[in-house]
């Protein structure tokens, strides 16, 4: 296993299609800790031929003062020369300079200098490999049951390898903070090259590991990682935002930006779990942004004492410090040969939150290229007024059968042979804002079910089963009461009472429960455009371990 200390920067610049793409992903928890996350344009990755700006060394300062670390000011231009890559005192010029620049613009002072080194994605890939060979078969489970339940990758597939994948190939970067190191990852493995804007990322996370301890924070479920990152990543991206912007204006000709691409040519993200994981860091720099416009740098300072509870806080800021989630528990009712997933001192349960649920319920539109979807796939983009897609804040997690969640919580359950048979099941509750909200959702749920086949089981009461030829071959109860709805899922019909007492009753179906009708959209240009938008504006996450 990796540390779970470790921050971890990915990033990608491909185009595709003429659309700028800016992708990465982390790990989730069972391959490591918790991951903060970059988002940097791939508008970046091209070097400037404007005249630099004119080099205004002042005098080093008596102490140490904000836009000045270790003998370089944030306006110094370097004689440096990135194309051969950096030698030991090139980079520690470059290094100095970044902390200086970071400084002036997020008014904060560096405690330390973190160590960075440049190393090759071969490296890197090998790093990530060498963090999963101690997966324990519970953490492989549990990983596996969670991905399975929001249809994303089947019981043929190993959850844990997929993210690896994902990981290996999409890291630019990152800080740990257990040894205070920052390591930048190059695709040119001869002369490793230093992306300035990447670096700045990794320098702002040691910034708030030393300023805001952002290592103690909660991070153990995905929504509690995603909740948390709305004000790590957001305030980090928010920076890299601005840092962009001061490149392409005041720094315009002295930031390293080398061109060519960034991510390896064979890097093929599975594009689901990377949108769960890329939400803080396309809402939370606007959510970030918002605060510092009403109380400046100071306001956004004390968010870190208390940060964001759920991803529906960034999702919807409005609701920061108004509504807070609900903490669901799951009963324990299932029978004997069926007992929750033992964690072994781990987090035993997994949690989405509206994010989450949001790109499951999208998910169907990317498996089809937009011809069926549940959330329609241009719902998931956002365009800026002359209609391209916003750099700023490219995703949209918004929709209005997701919109109502308040908290949920999902129990893996297993037998003795579940480690080799993979076979699981679990039981998934949710609470909703309202019984109206709940319907939305579980009305959108059933077509979820029927689009993966799913069909109604006769004489059982909201229970659904999905032939086991299929990907996701398995049995399904669902059930509301009020603003709860509870989701069990089992190999068998026979088997969903044995992992929770009750489930699949027999009887008629009744009209609380839905049978679910999949809508079909058309293809054409908005949607085909839609697509490439999605994929070619990956965002660049950097995740802490």
């Amino acid at each position: 296993m990796v540390s779970r200390t470790e921050l971890v920067v990915v990033i990608v610049a491909v185009g595709l299609a003429g659309v700028p793409v800016a992708g990465a992903i982390g790990p989730s928890p069972a391959v490591s800790g918790p991951v903060h996350d970059t988002f940097i344009d791939s508008q970046q990755a091209a070097v400037t031929n404007a005249s630099s700006i004119a080099d205004q060394h002042f005098p080093d300062p008596e102490t140490d003062v904000l836009g000045w670390e270790n003998g370089y000011w944030y306006n110094e231009t370097l004689d440096v020369t990135p194309e051969d890559g950096l030698n030991d005192s090139e980079l520690e010029a470059v290094v100095a300079r970044g902390m200086a620049r970071v400084e002036e613009i997020r008014r904060l002072e560096f405690e330390t200098t973190p160590p960075v080194e440049v190393i090759s994605r071969a490296d890197y890939r090998q790093r990530v490999a060498n963090g999963t060979t101690n997966t324990t078969d519970a953490q492989r489970l549990h990983q596996n049951v969670k991905y399975e339940a929001l249809f994303m990758v089947n019981e043929s597939t190993d959850a844990v390898a997929v993210q690896a994948d994902n990981r290996a190939g999409g890291v630019g970067g990152f800080y740990d903070p257990s040894t205070g190191e920052i390591k930048i990852v190059s695709e040119n493995t001869e002369t490793p090259q230093m992306n300035e804007i990447t670096l700045s990322q990794e320098l702002f996370h040691a910034l708030q590991d030393q300023r805001f301890n952002v290592s103690a924070y909660n991070q153990s479920t995905q929504e509690l990682h995603n909740a948390k990152d709305g004000i790590i990543e957001g305030d980090g991206n928010y920076v890299d935002h601005l840092y962009q912007e001061h490149c392409d204006g005041a720094w315009n000709g002295t930031c390293l930006e080398p061109s060519g691409q960034n991510t390896p040519a064979d890097f093929d993200p599975h594009l689901g779990l990377y949108q769960i994981l890329l939400q803080p860091y396309s809402d939370g720099p606007p959510f970030v942004e918002g605060i510092r416009e009403e109380g400046g740098w100071d306001a956004v300072n004390a968010i870190y004492e208390n940060p964001p509870a759920s991803t529906e806080q960034t999702i919807h800021p409005e609701k920061y410090g108004e509504d807070e989630p609900t903490d669901v528990s799951v009963p324990e009712r299932s029978s004997d040969r069926w007992r929750p997933l033992e964690s072994n001192g781990s987090v035993d349960h997994a949690s989405f939150g509206e994010a989450g649920l949001y790109v499951t319920l999208w998910y169907p539109a990317v498996q089809t290229q937009g011809m069926t979807s549940i959330v329609p796939l241009q719902n998931h983009i956002n365009y800026d007024d002359a209609g391209n897609v916003d750099q700023f804040d490219p995703y949209n997690y918004n929709h209005t059968a997701i919109a109502g969640w308040d908290g949920d919580k999902l129990v893996p359950y297993v037998t003795d042979d579940s480690s080799e048979t993979n076979e699981t099941g679990y039981v998934y509750e949710m609470v909703w804002d309202s019984s109206a909200d709940a319907a939305e959702f579980r009305d959108a749920y059933a077509e979820l079910l029927q689009f993966n086949g799913a069909e109604p089981v006769e004489g059982r009461i909201g229970t659904y089963r999905i032939p086991d030829d299929q990907g996701f071959g398995d049995a399904f109860y669902v059930t509301q009461t009020g603003d709860r709805l509870v989701l069990v899922n089992a190999p068998s019909v026979e088997d969903l009472s044995a992992v929770r007492a009750g489930a699949a009753p027999q009887g008629d179906r009744t009209t609380t429960e839905s049978d679910g009708t999949t809508t079909t959209t058309g293809g054409g240009f908005t949607v085909a455009t839609a697509l490439l938008a999605v994929v070619g504006l990956l965002v660049i996450v950097t995740r802490r371990r």
